[in-house]
C-alpha cells in the first residue's frame, strides 16, 4: 500500500482568526469533492504559532462558567475571545504554544473519531518519551495529554462526513499565567497546566520533531 502523502505548512506567527479562516478554506475544499463526489486525498497538516492572547470556546462550551474573569479584563490585557466551531470547552492560545492542525478525510484513514483522537494524543505521547524521556498520559473521559507536573496539550477538532479541522494545542514556553483566568477545558479538578519550559529546547527543535512524530504515528509522509 502506497504511503499517503499529507502537505505540511509551517505558518510561523500569525493572527488566530486569519488562520482559522484558512483552515475553512482548505475544510470546505475537501467536503465540496466530496459531495460531488470528487477524491478528496489530499491532507494538510498546519504549524502556526499565536503572536497575541486568545482564548476560543468551543460549541459546548460555557463561558459564563469557565472563564474567570470579564470582557473588560479580557481588554486589560490585550486577549481576544472567540466562540468557535470545534468540540470541546475553552482553552487558551498565545506565544509559545505551538498549534497542529492536521485537515484530513478520514475516508482515507479510519471512519473512527475516538481512534483520530487517540492518535493525535498519541503523536505528543510519542514526542516527548522519544525525544526527552518524558511519560505522557492519558486521563480516563477525557482527551489531551498530561505529564506529571499538569496538561501539556488540549485537543479539540471539528469534523464533518469524515473531513477534520483545528487539532492540538501543545504548550512549548507559553505563559502559563494565561490559563489562571479560565478552567482549561472546563475539567475544573486538577486544573494545573504546564509546559516544556524547562527543557530549554527551541521552538523550531520541538516543531522538527513533532513532525517526525506525526508521519509516525499517522504513517503519512509530509511534503
Amino acid at each position: 500500500m502506497d504511503q499517503k502523502i499529507i502537505f505540511f505548512e509551517d505558518l510561523g506567527k500569525q493572527e488566530y482568526e486569519s488562520t482559522w479562516n484558512y483552515q475553512k478554506t482548505l475544510f470546505y475544499n475537501i467536503i465540496k469533492k466530496k459531495k460531488n463526489h470528487l477524491s478528496s486525498q489530499e491532507g494538510y497538516l498546519i504549524f502556526v504559532e499565536n503572536n497575541h492572547h486568545v482564548y476560543t470556546i468551543g460549541k459546548n462550551g460555557k463561558q459564563e462558567k469557565n472563564l474567570l474573569v470579564s470582557l473588560d479584563f479580557l481588554k486589560h490585557i490585550h486577549a481576544n475571545l472567540y466562540q468557535i466551531d470545534r468540540g470541546g470547552d475553552i482553552t487558551y492560545h498565545g506565544p509559545g504554544q505551538l498549534l497542529a492542525y492536521p485537515i484530513l478525510d478520514l475516508n482515507y484513514f479510519f471512519k473512527d473519531i475516538d481512534k483520530y483522537l487517540r492518535q493525535l494524543e498519541e503523536v505528543i505521547i510519542h514526542f516527548l518519551w522519544k525525544n526527552y524521556g518524558i511519560q505522557g498520559l492519558r486521563k480516563k473521559g477525557y482527551t489531551g495529554v498530561w505529564v506529571n507536573h499538569g496538561k501539556i496539550c488540549a485537543i479539540g477538532i471539528r469534523m464533518s462526513r469524515w473531513a477534520t479541522m483545528h487539532g492540538l494545542a501543545f504548550n512549548v514556553n507559553t505563559d502559563l499565567q494565561y490559563f489562571n483566568y479560565i478552567i482549561p477545558c472546563g475539567i475544573s479538578q486538577n486544573r494545573k497546566v504546564t509546559s516544556l519550559r524547562k527543557e530549554h529546547i527551541s521552538f523550531h527543535e520541538v516543531k522538527q520533531k513533532i513532525k517526525i512524530s506525526f508521519q509516525e504515528i499517522f504513517e503519512v509522509q509530509l511534503i
